[in-house]
């Protein structure tokens, strides 16, 4: 007996994760009828993360859904403007402030986030399991490069990083997620992503080296990890960073 064949047809940026003889064009493809929808999909190389809709016969559905020899399946990316209607979602509507934990990779764009005031999470010996517990019982969005580990159903919101660059996955990510708007800078604390609170000179002066105390009258200190904060060189430095970021500039 043959095995049953469906029609499918990605859009927009999916195309990105599919095979090159796959992308742009509507593709047969064989499957095994015990599998479910979302495991069809993730075969072919798109984690259920990156999906918005599903159409099957021109009828939304979700990752529930059983298939059926020569359905014919739409499989749109996660709308960023378009709000759909509660039916058609794949997954429940993301809500409240956007937070984010990013896998052992992406150390340089944890920084970058927590200087421009996202909360992010990120340790370089978190195991994939525990991305994905974080993930989902904090409801932050998982950041990763890594494909199988945003196959995990556990994981309900992610996004699978395509840069390399961590300048450009910076921007990627503020792009992807709408979040220039948002930014609120040199709020949390590099290295351990806590809020920074204001110190007054007076109490941290002997933790100064001269020319700093001498130059310098605010601070803001990290209570978690105890790091001090002031508005030196480096300060100055991510200041221009951070404009050419809101403005939309390269920041090659």
């Amino acid at each position: 007996m043959p095995m049953p064949q469906v029609y499918f047809r990605f859009y927009a940026e999916l195309n990105e994760l599919l095979p090159p003889t796959k992308r742009g064009s509507c593709f047969v493809h064989g499957f095994d009828t015990a599998a479910a929808l979302k495991d069809v999909i993730e075969a072919l190389g798109v984690p259920h993360t990156e999906i918005g809709l599903i159409l099957i016969n021109g009828e939304s559905v979700d990752f529930s859904c059983p298939l059926n020899d020569g359905d014919r399946i739409s499989v749109y990316p996660i709308f960023r403007s378009l709000d759909i209607n509660p039916p058609a979602r794949v997954r429940p509507a993301f809500k409240g402030e956007r937070r984010f934990v990013l896998d052992n990779h992406l150390g340089k764009l944890a920084a970058y986030l927590r200087m421009l005031g996202f909360d992010s999470l990120y340790r370089n010996d978190y195991r994939d399991e525990e991305l994905a517990r974080i993930s989902a019982n904090q409801q932050r969005t998982l950041l990763t490069r890594d494909r199988g580990l945003l196959k995990r159903s556990i994981v309900i919101h992610g996004y699978l990083v395509r840069e390399t660059h961590p300048h450009h996955q910076m921007m990627e990510v503020l792009s992807r997620f709408d979040l220039f708007a948002s930014i609120s800078p040199f709020r949390r604390c590099l290295h351990c992503n806590a809020p920074l609170q204001a110190v007054p000179k007076e109490s941290i002066h002997h933790r100064l080296l001269r020319k700093t105390e001498q130059h310098y009258d605010e601070f803001h200190i990290c209570r978690e990890c105890d790091r001090i904060y002031w508005k030196g060189s480096h300060y100055q430095r991510m200041q221009g960073l951070i404009a050419r970021v809101i403005q939309g500039v390269s920041v090659d």
